[in-house]
């Protein structure tokens, strides 16, 4: 994810403020100068800061998709959302909440708070609650994988889904349905999302700003993150 300014991009002006999400054949972001393709960026409003704008592509991007193109999520639905907390998560529950779903939100006991406070109705916690004790619901967004992901496709409606970014579903749910998939760059819903942050409809979760000389130490800590990490070229 970038946020920068735009050099001669089709669509976009000189000089134009911009984020957006690099190719995944690419990568390369962590660097002064990166070079993306048009069709990956949108214009990011003067009223954005870029630490905001550079923490939105990948984690309101993933929220976006799976709900809505693999979730087909729907107003009076219920969601439960795995990893409340992260970066990811947040913008799960944000999105979901204004859609008018109805939002449980997982995590650890120290993530009670912070669930609730971007609009869980719910929280469960997963070392100490059941988590069948949800109840049947009509989507999983899952970022955890591995057991939790099993015991929750037993959790579906029949017309459900389970979506997840940790790779395929195994077993796969008897009710329902399981989809895998990895984020992909969208113009077009970037500039969506960029107006629910304008709005105060969306808020972002940023955890560690870091310097690009310190990026390599921020991402191998083996300390938890608590949001969005950020690498910020300022001085």
């Amino acid at each position: 994810m970038v946020a920068a300014l735009g050099y001669g991009t089709t669509g976009l002006s000189v000089g134009q403020r911009v984020f957006g999400l690099s190719d995944w054949h690419r990568d390369g972001t962590l660097a002064e100068y990166v070079t993306i393709e048009a069709r990956n960026l949108a214009p990011l409003p003067g009223d954005v800061d870029f630490i905001v704008g550079a923490s939105l592509p990948i984690s309101s991007l993933t929220a976006w998709q799976g709900l809505f193109q693999h979730g087909r999520l729907q107003a009076g639905q219920s969601v439960l959302v795995h990893g409340a907390a992260g970066a990811v998560g947040t913008m799960v529950t944000q999105l979901a909440r204004e859609t008018g779903a109805y939002v449980i939100g997982t995590g650890r006991a120290a993530d009670h708070d912070k669930v609730l406070d971007f609009g869980a109705q719910e929280f469960l916690d997963l070392e100490h609650d059941t988590l069948e004790s949800v109840g049947d619901v009509d989507l999983v967004f899952d970022v955890i994988g591995g057991d939790v992901q099993k015991r929750s496709a037993g959790l579906l409606k029949a017309t459900g889904t389970l979506v997840s970014v940790v790779g395929p579903v195994e077993p796969r749910p008897s009710n329902g349905l399981a989809v895998d998939f990895v984020v992909e760059a969208d113009r077009a819903q970037l500039v969506q999302i960029v107006q629910r942050v304008r709005d105060g409809r969306l808020r972002t979760n940023i955890g560690t700003i870091a310097t690009l000389d310190d990026a390599v130490a921020t991402f191998n800590s083996t300390k938890r993150r608590n949001g969005k990490t950020v690498i910020s070229l300022r001085q």
